[in-house]
């Protein structure tokens, strides 16, 4: 789970790590008043998406007054963000953070990430703040600072020295250096984060060390003993697809094909999607239904995969252990009833009762593809799918 800039600070301030002052605002009159109680003269208008690579896209405005502090909020609110990371039809704006704007005279780059093959966190830091950390690598490589931290201690102070060190701070400045790399360590482990970077921290010409911008994400599956965390969620910046199916318990990727998948367990979806690739074609999503097939999950995932306009095709694949076949093929036939699927279906069932669900289809009057075999479905699959597509520019 992503959050907001201004949540990240929230936390890390709370973890000793300074930042400017700032404050959301959701209205471009609201942004005028934040910027009045804030105080200055030149102030950060930021819109607030789950992206890095704002600033490059617009979507960060400095102001030096007040009617251009309500013009940026109104240019942004409202509007979609297309970034160099984010998807190509952009992320919605609802909020903006203003920021009091903080002269500096260096920038650097700070960040923490769950190392999986190492199966430590590491740190990353450079000299070269502001900057993407594969273009540090790709134009630097010796710039790079790395440190991997043992969980059994956790990152020590002798070590945040060394970064500080290594970024060429003076003594002073390591000393507040440290603080803040110590801080930010915390806010990761203890908030159960995959990932933490601070992009640019920089050095202010009093010898501040300041978090100017923060992104963080966490591991979902500890969200649970996080609510605090797990209420800053903002479902507007998900695929909506993903944020519907969440709602429902289905774990659902979207992606570019045109074969859409409704699978019941990860590792069957997996090789669903491999084999349907093996065929010549190409997955439309990643989506396990999980064990409890329901009639009633299993029409909500078929709504949930024929909402993407690219599907030409699905392909159900159930494999019932805990699940029945029987249930499953009364989904299907359900959903088929309530959506009027307008796109050939392959279904292929097998484990508990797969007679009897197999018997559900048969006799339900709907032009629905039978497999045996997971090799069979996909090419069933595949070859639906480029007929599907015959017919409809022949139509054309």
């Amino acid at each position: 789970m992503d959050i907001h800039e201004y949540q990240a600070k929230q936390l890390l301030a709370q973890f000793g790590v300074a930042v400017a002052p700032g404050a959301v605002a959701f209205t471009p009159e609201q942004a005028v008043y934040v910027a009045t109680e804030l105080g200055g003269s030149r102030w950060a208008v930021k819109a607030q998406i789950h992206s890095g690579a704002r600033g490059k896209a617009g979507g960060i405005k400095l102001c030096s007054h007040y009617k251009e502090v309500r013009q940026a909020a109104q240019d942004l609110i409202g509007k979609r963000l297309v970034t160099t990371q984010n998807a190509p039809d952009g992320q919605p704006i609802q909020r903006v953070y203003i920021e009091v704007a903080t002269p500096y005279e260096k920038e650097f780059y700070l960040g923490f990430v769950l190392d999986r093959k190492a199966e430590r966190v590491r740190v990353i830091a450079s000299k070269h703040g502001g900057m993407e950390i594969e273009e540090i690598v790709k134009t630097d490589p010796n710039a790079v600072i790395q440190t991997v931290v043992e969980p059994a201690v956790g990152l020590q102070a002798f070590q945040a020295r060394e970064i500080a060190f290594q970024l060429g701070l003076n003594i002073k400045q390591v000393a507040r250096a440290t603080t803040t790399i110590l801080g930010a360590y915390r806010a990761f482990r203890d908030c159960d984060a995959l990932m933490l970077e601070i992009n640019p921290l920089v050095l202010t010409a009093d010898d501040n060390i300041l978090a100017l911008d923060a992104k963080m994400s966490f591991d979902d599956n500890a969200l649970f003993r996080r609510p605090n965390i797990a209420a800053m969620h903002d479902a507007s910046q998900q695929d909506p697809r993903e944020a519907q199916a969440a709602e429902h318990n289905l774990n659902y990727i979207g992606l570019d094909g045109e074969i859409g998948c409704i699978v019941n367990g990860a590792g069957l979806a997996m090789a669903t999607m491999d084999m349907i690739k093996h065929a010549g074609g190409s997955p439309a999503n990643f989506l396990d239904v999980g064990g409890g097939a329901s009639p009633e999950r299993v029409a909500t995932a078929f709504r949930l995969v024929l909402s993407d306009e690219n599907v030409k095709s699905v392909l159900v694949n159930i494999f019932a252990g805990i699940n029945r076949c029987d249930w499953v093929a009364e989904g299907v036939v359900q959903a088929v009833k309530e959506t009027e699927i307008k796109v050939p279906l392959v279904v292929r069932l097998a484990g508990t009762n797969v007679e009897a669900g197999r018997k559900i289809i048969r006799e339900s009057g709907i032009p629905i593809i039978s497999a045996e075999t997971l090799g069979e479905a996909a090419a069933k699959a595949v070859a639906a799918c480029r007929d599907h597509k015959a017919s409809l520019a022949a139509a054309q």
